[in-house]
Formats: C-alpha cells, structure tokens, sequence
C-alpha cells in the first residue's frame, strides 16, 4: 500500500494516481542541503553529499534536501483530490517549481503550519503563486491552520497577509489570500482541513518552545513530527503501539547523524524513539550534509531487519501512495 520508490531514479513518476499518497516536499534542516560553506569555501578534502549538488540535478539526487514539508494528496471517498500542505518553508518557491510540476498538483487547499520559525513559514508570501491571479486579491482565501502562538508571531512577520482591510489612502496590491484559523495545541482537540481530520501533537523544540505535529488517517494512522526534541506523556501515548495504538508510518526528525541536539532528535534518538513507539513503518526527515541517503539507508536496511521495523531516509520529491 506505501510504496517508496516513487519518483524514480531516472525522474519518473508512477501512474498509480487513482488514490491518496504523500509527497514529501523537503526533507532537510533549515539552511538545506548543499550546505552553502561547503561548495564557497575551498577544502582539501570537500564534502561529499554537498558537492554532488555540483554534477547531479536536484530532481536525481537524494542528497539535496529543502526545509522539511509535506504535500498530502487527499483522494476523497468521491474520488475527488485536495492538497493539504504541511509548512511552508525558505525552499517553497523551489519545491513548486520542481515537486508540484512532476507529480501534476494543480493547487494548495489548505495549509497547516507545525511552529512558526523560518524553515516553516518564510515561502508563505509565495503562496499567491499557487493561487488564482486576481490584481484585486478578489479570490477565495487559503485556509490556514496554525496555533495562537504562531498566528501573533506571523502578524508582526506577515502584516499584510494578517491585515483584513485596507488603512484609509493604502492601494491594493496583490499579496496571497489567507483565511486564519487557530488550532488548539492539545492531542484531544482535532481539526479538519480539506474533508481529512487531524490531532494536533504538541511536541518540545528545545525546553521553551511548543512546536506540532499531526496525527492523520482513519484507514492508515500517519503521524508528522518534523521539529521534536522531546515528547509530552500525552503525545507520546497517542502515538506509541502501547498506548493509542500502533501508527502505520511515523515521519520523523532526525538532524545530526551522531550526539545531541538541545532542539531537534538526532539520529541516535530517532532510532531508540522509533524503537519505543514502535511504528510500523518510520520515514526520517530534517537531515543536515551530514547524512549520505544510500550509505544510510544500508544501514538502516540492516538495523530495520534486526529490529523488525523499516526505517528509511525520505528524500525529496518522495511519492508514497498511501489509503487514508
């Protein structure tokens, strides 16, 4: 039912469209993959994963990773399609231009945002690109879900995507058109964006910040957490295969290969997170250079069988058909 080899090696793109998939927007840390020191600087002994940026394309290369974001294809019960997307990041003009023209999505339906630091919201004034053209900003607007924390951060960030009216004098120009909705940061509390229903799960990034992720799927438990550096009693339980039951797919953070962080999991914590929740299935996503996608993911082939659950790196433009 989830299949990851999708895009191919070669670019190309499964014809299974009929049902609901993931596509996987970003899956780097907040400066991205090719780290920009790594390709300016000289070296004697230059960094492997960035300078392949130099000699393979993005749509071909694992190992070139934008800011963490999820595009879910939601394949209503009428057979129907919308496009919820998950942040939207420093990279999103990018990942439009590359992941949304290859994979023929036609527009975003609504958004959910997980916290609101830069790798998260900064493509927000792009969304008009993916919007209808109107020089009078006389469309639809966007729905877009975020916490309250979030939202009074993003008016004094994005004033004029919050403003609902004009000031006396002020002309209209064109800017995207948002409709905000505030979400409770409490597991209990579901929402709905685009006919799919999600439960906000509070995470720590870092000891002094809320951030979410999202519990999503009735017929496939999927759970999102791209910025976690510890989990809540309650959110732990609502994930874990002792306590809420046993997720389908857990996406999860993972920023350096060895030792801590005091704001993301780190690689060594993903695996013993992954290990107590016990999922199903793990996609791992928020990696820095660090990380090699082939040589990783044959480690983590070996450390999957002796654990009895896959884990693997996601990649950009990552397409995983999914029943939702």
């Amino acid at each position: 039912m989830m299949d990851g080899s999708i895009p191919t090696e070669n670019g190309s793109v499964s014809s299974d469209r009929d049902g609901s998939a993931l596509i996987f927007l970003g899956t780097g840390c907040s400066s991205a993959v090719p780290n920009a020191m790594c390709l300016i600087q000289k070296s004697d002994s230059p960094c492997y994963v960035c300078s392949q940026s130099l000699s393979i394309p993005p749509e071909r290369n694992p190992n070139y990773r934008g800011n963490t974001s999820l595009l879910i294809d939601y394949c209503q019960s009428d057979g129907k399609h919308k496009y919820i997307q998950i942040d939207v990041g420093k990279t999103f003009r990018e990942q439009v231009l590359r992941w949304f023209t290859l994979h023929k999505i036609p527009q975003v339906d609504s958004i959910i945002l997980t916290h609101e630091h830069a790798d998260a919201v900064l493509g927000l004034d792009d969304i008009r690109s993916v919007q209808p053209f109107s020089p009078t900003n006389d469309i639809d607007p966007t729905p877009i879900f975020v916490s309250q924390y979030a939202m009074d951060s993003l008016a004094v960030k994005f004033p004029y995507l919050v403003q609902k009216k004009l000031k006396e004098g002020q002309e209209v120009r064109r800017v995207a058109q948002l409709d905000w909705r505030i979400i409770e940061e409490d597991c209990e509390k579901p929402f709905v964006a685009s006919g799919l229903s999600f439960s906000p799960l509070p995470v720590m990034h870092g000891e002094d910040y809320v951030c979410l992720g999202f519990l999503f799927g009735e017929k496939s438990r999927v759970a999102y957490i791209s910025d976690v550096s510890r989990f809540p009693p309650n959110t732990e339980y609502a994930i874990s295969k002792s306590g809420g039951g046993q997720l389908d797919l857990l996406i999860l953070d993972t920023l350096y290969k060895t030792g801590s962080h005091n704001t993301h999991l780190c690689f060594p914590q993903t695996l013993d997170t992954i290990k107590r929740l016990s999922p199903k299935r793990a996609l791992l996503i928020g990696m820095t250079h660090e990380f090699d996608h082939h040589k990783d993911n044959e480690f983590l082939e070996e450390w999957s069988k002796r654990e009895g659950i896959s884990v693997k790196l996601a990649h950009d433009g990552l397409r995983v058909p999914i029943d939702l």
